[in-house]
């Protein structure tokens, strides 16, 4: 049984880890003084893109799971 990751997951994977990277510098940018607009925009941007590119990737390795099962 052979361990190839599909193409579909390897995608999956790499959408994950741009939101992921995206929400990260988002929020590390709140270190620096920023206008309250930008504040709530960076944490609500930043937590949303974290969680999302969390459960994509839970979602891709998932996947790639069930298709090894197959």
């Amino acid at each position: 049984m052979t361990e190839t990751l599909p193409l579909q997951s390897a995608i999956m994977f790499a959408v994950a880890a741009v939101f992921l990277l995206a929400g990260a510098w988002l929020l590390i940018q709140l270190r620096h003084p920023q206008g309250p607009a930008r504040v709530y925009v960076y944490r609500m941007v930043g937590i949303m893109a974290l969680a999302g590119g969390s459960v994509l990737a839970m979602s891709a390795w998932a996947m790639w799971r069930w298709s090894l099962e197959a």
